[in-house]
């Protein structure tokens, strides 16, 4: 899939809408901001696997969210909230918390809960709308040096949701096929999650051997990589012993230890990049509609940060006492800051991704040499 934005504006505005997620985490806010990513897929996906991946984890976020609900309501007992219920209750033992389990379930506690994991789902709707329209490849090349081997790992993590739906499928169509369209409930589950665990073992295998044919992690350390381990090694240490230093209110020290932990850093993360001599083919560059799409988006953080300075009271909503959650124009019209990638819509009528008529033409071009 070729995006109509570089990868950085698109991390650059999942990273914005997180951000103002978690500087109003006002229920209608959180609903607008996932409005705008379900919005945002729908323009800028494209018809494959990584789209078809939102709306699953959007129901994993729904899922972990009614979890949290039911495990704070059972467990969150203030005694001041409105009863709604009794379950039976009983006390587990001091080695595990010594706290009741069960009991009354209050209203409070219940909508304060789900307002939290609604946040949650908010989150969920961001980074599934990124993986949805972001190039991957894009995004492997666009990563420092130094964090190469980071970059791809979490590129491949990413594709796992998406690669697990398109077995699923594939699974289920021969499976339909086999019966001559006819639904066999009778083992169904295990004619089709051990197909889709071989799938999954055999593109892992795959890809382990895609990457140690093409010598990836092959070499020893140069004495630049040694450089960057010791440097981050006492990075670590530095910043380690600020905290501790905080803790034990020595801020002189903390400050030191801070500022030569952060420089310590800076130095491996320069020896590591400096040590890694990675070529690019064909990179793209970040031009100024991609920077023009990052600005806008992160205009909504920081338009949510000023009206939290100002003291805009609806940008956050407690449950005690029960009310419904207030709602101001001034945070809607900041959050539409998050519309950016609107400014450069793909075409209506394009029956394919870019990419795709570029193959055809290749394998045209190569049939025809080859005759």
């Amino acid at each position: 899939m070729t995006s109509r934005f570089h990868a950085l504006a698109w991390l650059i505005w999942a990273l914005a809408a997180a951000i103002s997620l978690q500087l109003a985490p006002n229920p209608l806010y959180v609903a607008v901001v996932i409005g705008i990513a379900t919005l945002v897929v729908q323009v800028h996906g494209s018809d494959g696997p990584f789209a078809r991946a939102f709306p699953v984890l959007l129901t994993l976020g729904v899922v972990f969210m009614v979890i949290r609900v039911a495990l704070t309501a059972a467990t969150t007992h203030t005694g001041i909230g409105t009863e709604l219920f009794t379950t039976p209750s009983f006390t587990l033992p001091q080695l595990l918390g010594g706290f009741t389990v069960g009991g009354p379930v209050e209203a409070e506690v219940l909508f304060q809960a789900a307002a939290e994991g609604f946040v949650v789902v908010g989150v969920m709707a961001v980074f599934g709308a990124f993986n949805a329209v972001v190039s991957h490849y894009e995004l492997v090349q666009s990563t420092p040096r130094a964090f190469y081997e980071l970059g791809l790992v979490v590129t491949v993590a990413l594709a796992f949701v998406p690669s697990t739906i398109q077995a699923v499928v594939a699974v289920r169509e021969a499976d339909r096929a086999r019966t001559g369209g006819r639904v066999v409930r009778r083992g169904r589950l295990i004619r089709q999650a051990i197909p889709v665990l071989e799938s999954g073992m055999e593109r892992a295998v795959n890809l382990a051997e895609s990457m140690d044919a093409r010598g990836f992690a092959y070499g020893g350390a140069s004495p630049l990589d040694r450089v960057a381990g010791w440097a981050g090694f006492a990075s670590l240490l530095a910043l380690g012993g600020a905290f501790v230093a905080l803790v034990g209110r020595a801020s002189t020290v903390a400050l030191a230890l801070g500022a030569a932990g952060v420089g310590l850093l800076l130095v491996a993360v320069w020896a590591a990049s400096a040590a890694r001599h990675r070529s690019r083919y064909r990179p793209r560059h970040f031009t100024t509609a991609d920077g023009a799409m990052a600005g806008i988006a992160m205009l909504a953080p920081i338009g949510i940060a000023a009206l939290s300075a100002w003291g805009e009271s609806t940008l956050t909503w407690a449950a005690s006492p029960l009310h419904w959650p207030a709602f101001a124009a001034l945070p809607v019209i900041a959050l539409t800051a998050l519309l950016a990638p609107m400014i450069r819509v793909p075409p209506v009528n394009a029956a394919e991704p870019p990419d795709t008529a570029g193959r055809r033409e290749l394998v045209s071009d190569r049939g025809s040499a080859a005759k």
